[in-house]
């Protein structure tokens, strides 16, 4: 059976070879070769010496055995891993060190020998090997660090061959000569004994380089000088330190086993690569004691949970004693504690618990936004943290909205509040049903994951004595359009909650946008004050709204609407939406226009459109032609002429209600309709202007003739006197100066009168405007007044004569003059505007 797990451990080890050629697949260099002389038999864990790794190949990261018989630390100590026996003389291994990083790969064979003794007695006549004098050479020489004497301490002789023919004296220089510490070395003159006067610590002093020096008595140099490196041997006498006395970790309660919690560190000031370094850690101590959670890394020092009892609610500190000693651990290795202090951070791995199995809570009908129940949890995780405030839930029985539950910030209870009025008449009692979690996710494995926690809570609804009840709040009726004043139908209808009865109940209208309705007190239902038009609600084509206010016998009350769903007749025409139009000819063949109904859909489009117009000129001229439900096209003939046309256009709707109207078409050269525009606005300027001149022209003859007149009655007046009786004598107005007719028309149409030879006469009604009339009274004894029914204005003819005009009483009227003229004068201002 040895010999069996002896062969499986050479496979592996071959095993293990064969993988480090294939991945180092360049060729090997080997380093020195290394020769141990070692007993016939080595325990296992034995060191057989020590290789130095670091001269073969000073970046190694990998170190292997090629026998598995023995092993290889990273300073390079040979140690057997099981009991060796070395049946011959010799046994050999290779140590191979890889470098992974740069793929480099060298080995150092070792060769293990074994030599027996044998004794056998020396001849007579063989000479006997004396050892001889040491020459003058660098003499390998070392102390011990902290020897305690005797001092001064004898380390060696130095000497040279000339001492053989000469008288020599020695000297010595260098660190701990001459150079701090000072006087730590002395050589004796004659003798070349070299001693040490005092201890040394290593870490201070590794090593000392001293140089020799013969001289005859002459000061003759007798030899070369010879150096002399005196080191120091390590001894153990520094305890390895941590990097802190105190340690603190965190680690969370929810960790899984071999989690790392942290690292502890500690440094040894011996030297390196050395039993007196080679620290291994250990915890010595744990509180609370009970169960052992951690555990150390002998070499890293890295601290792994190895339990699952890590609990928070059961310790939430750990204080752990940690030790840290040299000599690889051993019994008489130096060692030093410190203390590992690591608290055990909070997950959420308890879920909160309702102290109650059920609650029950009562609230008054009617009232909302009011704190009803509160429901106290039980949660053992971390007060104030997101494991342990709590989120509540309703989750059954809140359909209707009635009931809100939020969280106390500070006692992290839930507080049941109603936020919408319940009703006794219709559910005496709720039950809801309520959960509640944490902010933070639940942290255990699936497999002891709990549900939320639920309880029932109760909520009995206490009865009121009420007011009247507008359910609902919005009552739906129908009444046609343009229904005759007086129609009747079903109103507002409120009940009293506890009686489900309406009697004693009143009802008033509060507010009727158009004074369209008016409501019955008693029973509710109303009629119309006004015929409904459904286009002039607002907002159009809508319900109308009416609120109304329900009171019962003690005065309390509510309101609700009265919604009147006002029912669409086809009252309405559709109407053209153009008046004007402009078509450039020939770049535009077409326009477009289009009508709109104001009536519901059903009685509005599709629109039919037609020429209204009989006549061949305009139907030989244009066209219609449907576009859409809602748009025609009017197009024209190659040969139109270019001027403005009144085209009627009949438009009817589905139903046949129609309307026609004339639109002004106005085809244009032009390349755009703005132009055409442009262009007429500023011809009605200009014409305006002449109409103007025209009229100031008739103001001004209308001027000269009063002139005229009153200059002629003035001088009549003062070149011939009247008889009395000749003065009541009636003028004669006549176109001659015989006498003649009364009313003579001149060849332009314009009346003229004479007065005492005093001709006074023109166009005067072109200086009236609007059509106005202007008649002259001439009165015997009485004044001469010029009435204008254009502005109002009366002005006398005194004004301008400055006296009185001695008349006949006889009285002409103008205004026959004024009938005759006007309609030519407007005829020839047409005439000037069109010109």
């Amino acid at each position: 059976m040895a010999a069996a797990g002896s062969w499986s451990s050479l496979r592996g080890a071959l095993c293990r070879l064969l993988l480090s050629l294939v991945v180092f697949s360049f060729a090997c260099e080997a380093c020195k070769q290394v020769i141990f002389n070692t007993p016939s038999k080595l325990n296992a864990d034995k060191i057989v010496g020590r290789v130095n790794l670091k001269e073969c190949l000073q970046s190694a990261d990998f170190i292997q055995s090629s026998d598995p018989d023995f092993r290889v630390l990273e300073d390079g100590s040979v140690y057997t891993a099981s009991a060796v026996v070395l049946s011959d003389e010799k046994r050999s291994f290779t140590i191979w060190l890889s470098d992974m990083k740069k793929q480099i790969q060298k080995k150092i064979p070792v060769l293990l020998e074994h030599q027996k003794k044998v004794l056998r007695k020396r001849h007579t006549k063989e000479t006997v090997l004396r050892r001889s004098k040491r020459r003058w050479a660098p003499i390998p020489c070392s102390m011990q660090e902290n020897s305690l004497g005797p001092f001064p301490l004898f380390l060696q002789q130095v000497q040279s061959d000339a001492a053989q023919n000469y008288t020599v004296f020695y000297s010595i220089s260098g660190r701990g000569v001459d150079q701090e510490p000072l006087n730590l070395f002395f050589i004796e003159k004659d003798t070349g004994n070299l001693y040490c006067t005092r201890p040394v610590d290593r870490e201070e002093y590794d090593i000392f380089d001293l140089i020799a020096y013969a001289s005859t008595a002459d000061g003759y140099s007798a030899d070369l000088p010879l150096p002399l490196p005196i080191r120091v041997e390590d001894e153990n006498d520094n305890h390895p330190l941590f990097t802190e006395q105190i340690y603190n970790f965190e680690v969370p309660e929810s960790s899984k086993l071999g989690s790392t919690v942290g690292v502890v560190c500690a440094t040894d000031k011996d030297e390196p690569d050395t039993m007196h370094t080679r620290l291994k850690y250990s915890i010595l101590e744990q509180k609370p004691r009970s169960p052992g959670i951690f555990s150390v890394h002998p070499s890293t020092g890295a601290i792994t949970l190895v339990s699952q009892y890590l609990d928070r609610e059961v310790a939430d500190k750990y204080t752990l004693v940690m030790k840290v000693q040299d000599m690889d651990g051993q019994f008489f290795g130096l060692m030093t504690t410190a203390a590992c202090v690591i608290t055990v951070a909070d997950s959420n791995d308890n879920a909160p618990v309702f102290k109650q199995k059920a609650y029950r809570a009562e609230v008054e009908e009617n009232k909302y936004n009011v704190e009803i129940l509160r429901l106290p949890i039980e949660d053992k995780d971390l007060i104030n943290s997101a494991n342990w405030r709590a989120n509540f839930t309703i989750l059954k029985g809140n359909e209707n909205g009635h009931f809100k539950i939020t969280t106390d910030k500070e006692t992290n209870e839930g507080i049941l509040c109603v936020v919408k009025p319940l009703n006794y008449e219709e559910n005496r009692q709720v039950v809801l049903e309520i959960g509640v979690s944490n902010e933070a996710p639940f942290t255990r494995d699936t497999a002891l994951r709990t549900t939320m926690n639920r309880v029932p809570v109760t909520v009995y609804v206490k009865d009121q004595d009420e007011g009247p009840e507008c359910s609902p709040a919005a009552q739906y009726v129908q009444i046609k359009e343009n229904s005759a004043v007086g129609s009747m139908t079903d109103g507002y209808k409120a009940y009293d909650p506890e009686t489900r009865s309406n009697r004693g109940i009143r009802y008033k209208k509060l507010h009727d946008p158009k004074g369209w309705i008016t409501i019955d007190e008693i029973s509710g239902s109303f009629k119309t004050s006004k015929i409904l038009d459904r286009e002039s609600a607002t907002p159009r084509n809508e319900v109308y709204n009416v609120t109304v206010l329900a009171i019962d016998q003690d005065g309390r009350s509510c309101t609700g609407t009265l919604v009147v769903n006002i029912e669409d007749v086809n009252d309405n025409a559709p109407a053209i939406l153009q008046d004007y139009l402009v078509i450039c000819k020939p770049k535009m063949g077409y326009t477009d226009i289009s009508a709109i109904d104001p009536d519901e859909p059903i009685h509005g489009a599709p629109f039919y459109f037609s020429l209204a117009d009989t006549s061949s000129e305009i139907n030989k001229i244009w066209t219609l032609k449907k576009v859409n439900e809602t748009a025609a096209r009017l197009s024209y003939q190659k040969n139109a002429e270019l001027k403005e046309y009144s085209i009627p256009i009949t438009v009817k709707d589905r139903a046949g209600q129609s309307a026609t109207k004339t639109l002004r078409v106005n085809l244009c050269d032009c390349t755009h309709p703005s132009q055409c525009v442009a262009t007429s606005r500023s011809a009605g300027a200009s014409l305006g202007k002449w109409a103007i001149l025209a009229i100031l022209l008739g103001i001004a003859l209308l001027s000269s003739v009063l002139l005229t007149l009153v200059c002629g009655v003035v001088g009549a007046r003062t070149k011939k006197g009247f008889s009395e009786d000749l003065a009541q004598q009636n003028l004669i107005i006549s176109n001659t100066e015989a006498p003649g007719d009364d009313k003579v028309c001149s060849a332009n149409g314009c009346m003229t009168h004479t007065v005492n030879n005093c001709s006074f006469g023109g166009t005067m009604g072109s200086g009236m405007k609007n059509g106005g009339q202007e008649t002259i009274e001439m009165v015997k004894g009485g004044h001469h007044t010029l009435d204008s029914c254009r502005g109002h204005h009366h002005h006398t003819l005194d004004s301008c004569r400055g006296g009185h005009v001695e008349m006949d009483n006889s009285r002409y009227m103008y205004s026959e003059w004024h009938n005759f003229t006007q309609p030519r004068l407007h005829e020839d201002s047409i005439r000037g505007h069109t010109g």
